[in-house]
């Protein structure tokens, strides 16, 4: 019998390929995006007090009402915007998943969406898997600013969508208020939906603040946004997410979502909800992975690679032009053989397989783990 493929294209996420080859060859692992450290001990001591007390059958479709308040409290703190809890937030497995409902929620055969590149690697197989065509914008090398002039460029009367990353995996750039600003007034102009991925939004450097698409009311009127507690919270495991959006949007992504999961772990979710009582959880995330990042690049500092400092998540992009012609995915492949130490090409973020001679480091490791990658790289 022969299977019909609906992403004949798709092999292998490079995540996995890595962090294979990585404990094939017993090499210290930097490719794939999760801490090796433990989560706060508050915050797993609620979870198993959750199931404790009982809270171990179905959560409710769109999330538990304590947690869903809790986000919106916050999303108001910080960026002055109100979402209704009930009707405008919904818990999702991961931000994955609300990534994959907000695109089936809108997009349909023929559209075209704007993505940037390099980009994570779920945007272009779930866009096409829906029947629309992802048109990439390259973000150029080394600060891969967006060139908006390109995009208008880019625009035709099949656009449906724009999709934002920010903080930006893998390159760690962070869109201006500027750039806020212009895409809202695109998105108007040409009667677009946006899809903003603010997994790392937390998590931003040197005095930066980070520009929601909440805080711009005509763009958050067309905006689905995604985030992650797992990125957040250092529990990338336990895959919980979430997904604001004005009610007709997200009247649409739960017709989606409740038939996609249902619904998602519920003894997390009431953890979650208690962990945010305490407002401060997430203002020192910021110095936290700074102070992490910062780490990183002084061990680097007399090393033969060259890099601009991460603005915000938790990677930090290492260029290798002047250290070999290979390419990234050899380089990559031949550090993890020969030198023990595992990352990421970022090539394969590219919608053409554009290779900068950049490879993409998690820094969310702990401190001895990155002086002992630092040792490495400095070998090379």
């Amino acid at each position: 019998m022969k299977i019909p493929q609906k992403l004949p294209q798709v092999g292998t996420s490079i995540f996995s390929v890595m962090s294979a080859m990585a404990q094939e060859y017993d090499a210290l692992n930097l490719s794939q995006g999760f801490p090796n450290f433990e989560s706060d001990p508050a915050l797993i001591a609620q979870v198993s007090e959750a199931m404790r007390a009982g809270h171990n059958q179905y959560a409710p479709m769109p999330g538990d009402a304590g947690l869903r308040q809790q986000i919106a409290k916050s999303i108001h703190q910080l960026h002055h915007k109100k979402y209704d809890w009930e009707q405008e937030i919904t818990i999702t497995s991961g931000a994955t998943e609300a990534l994959f409902v907000a695109f089936a929620s809108v997009l349909e055969k023929g559209d075209e969406v704007i993505v940037f590149t390099p980009a994570y690697d779920s945007y272009t197989p779930t866009i096409s898997l829906f029947g629309a065509t992802p048109i990439a914008i390259p973000l150029k090398t080394p600060h891969y600013r967006p060139d908006w002039n390109e995009v208008r460029d880019a625009l035709t009367s099949r656009t449906r969508m724009v999709v934002i990353n920010s903080p930006h995996n893998p390159t760690g750039m962070v869109f201006s208020k500027e750039d806020m600003e212009t895409l809202q007034e695109l998105v108007i102009k040409n009667d677009l939906w946006v899809v903003s991925d603010e997994v790392y939004e937390h998590i931003i450097f040197d005095g930066n603040t980070h520009q929601s698409a909440a805080r711009f009311e005509a763009l958050s009127e067309r905006t689905f946004i995604t985030a992650s507690f797992g990125k957040t919270f250092h529990n990338t495991g336990w895959k919980i997410g979430y997904c604001a959006a004005p009610r007709p949007m997200m009247e649409a992504l739960r017709k989606i979502h409740q038939f996609t999961v249902f619904s998602v772990h519920h003894p997390t979710q009431k953890a979650l909800a208690a962990y945010l009582e305490n407002g401060e959880r997430y203002a020192q995330l910021g110095a936290f992975y700074q102070r992490k990042r910062d780490l990183l690049l002084d061990e680097l500092t007399t090393s033969r690679f060259s890099c601009i400092p991460s603005a915000g998540t938790y990677y930090q992009l290492l260029d290798f032009s002047e250290i070999t012609d290979e390419s990234d995915v050899q380089f990559a492949a031949r550090l993890t053989k020969e030198h023990k130490i595992a990352t990421i090409p970022t090539s394969v973020f590219n919608a053409d397989g554009h290779d900068d001679k950049v490879l993409r480091l998690c820094f969310a490791k702990t401190d001895e783990t990155l002086k002992k990658a630092g040792k490495i790289l400095r070998s090379i």
